[in-house]
């Protein structure tokens, strides 16, 4: 598997650091697609085998940030008091590359990229964009150092048309809104199509290439997508991937939490595989894909087939 700094060989799962999950996280829910545990001892099993996995790893700190465009470093982070969802999570993104992010419910992947958004507050650890801390930085502050960001849910605003949620995501610089516009628009074609369009009343799938897009209206150099294609029909679904791809292509590096685990492996250049807020697994999409025990404990066995 890869050999970056943070990262772990194939036959080595990546360690968490720091305490044991929060109550009522990290378990084993099967992702969408697999066939996952049918009765409550392949169910134990399951997560008996997890557990070792999380017991033996070992994920390096990251020393050296010159060489990553954006560095988590042994975050742990939680959205109550003394409650940890993150203990002690590491992930590196290099200039140009999309990073997946998949895991079992609860693992902790949204939490992880809300706190690079600052979202949630950072208790232990670091976070580094371009080796300068943002960790705990307010969300505009990081819009205006070039990190994008769109949320898994309400991620538009309904009442406003197409082109005046695009307008809401040029806010620091509305000069270049025009600028900018004809560029998304490019990418989605959609967007300039429905301009005049009520966002509320476009489908799911569209709805999303507007958040996506309004993401975009900043020019980011980081864009972090928060389970891009859930609820979305199969097309959509084929839709977003491509246009992850098409965005990615532009220049921009890409972080994106995913729960269809095998079509987000097929276009990373690397993943990490959280359980209980820890690392398990890193490596390049495809050695994840073809990865037997990631395959057996956290993709299902339609991954097989990927």
């Amino acid at each position: 598997m890869s050999e970056f700094p943070g990262d772990t060989p194939r036959s080595t799962p990546g360690q968490g650091h720091g305490p044991g999950p929060a109550s009522g996280h990290g378990q084993p829910h099967g992702l969408p697609h697999d066939h996952g545990p049918e009765t409550p001892e392949e169910a134990a099993a399951l997560q008996d085998a997890r557990e070792e996995v999380l017991e033996h790893a070992g994920v390096a700190a990251v020393e050296d940030f010159s060489e990553y465009l954006l560095v988590a470093n042994e975050v742990k982070a939680g959205y109550v008091p003394e409650v940890n969802i993150l203990n002690g999570c590491t992930l590196t993104l290099r200039e140009g590359e999309v990073v997946g992010i998949i895991g079992p419910n609860g693992a902790g992947k949204s939490t992880l990229v809300k706190t690079i958004f600052g979202l949630i507050p950072v208790r232990e650890g670091t976070i580094v964009l371009r080796e300068e801390s943002i960790a705990n930085r307010s969300a505009h502050e990081l819009v205006s150092r070039g990190v994008g960001y769109v949320p898994q849910t309400q991620n538009v605003f309904p009442s406003l048309t197409v082109e005046e949620n695009l307008e809401m995501g040029a806010f620091l610089r509305p000069k270049a809104f025009q600028r900018r516009f004809a560029a998304v628009s490019e990418v989605f074609p959609l967007l300039a199509e429905r301009r005049r369009q009520k966002a509320g009343a476009l489908s799911g799938g569209e709805r999303q290439m507007v958040a996506m897009g309004r993401a975009l209206m900043m020019e980011p150099s980081v864009l972090l997508l928060d389970e891009p294609t859930a609820g979305l029909s199969p097309i959509f679904q084929d839709e977003v991937f491509q246009r992850v791809k098409e965005i990615n292509a532009t220049g921009v590096s890409v972080i994106m939490v995913e729960q269809n685990a095998r079509r987000c492996l097929q276009i990373c250049d690397r993943g990490y595989v959280l359980d209980q807020g820890r690392n398990a697994y890193t490596g390049t999409g495809r050695e994840l894909l073809d990865d037997p025990n990631v395959i057996e404990l956290y993709l299902g066995t339609l991954a097989k087939a990927g």
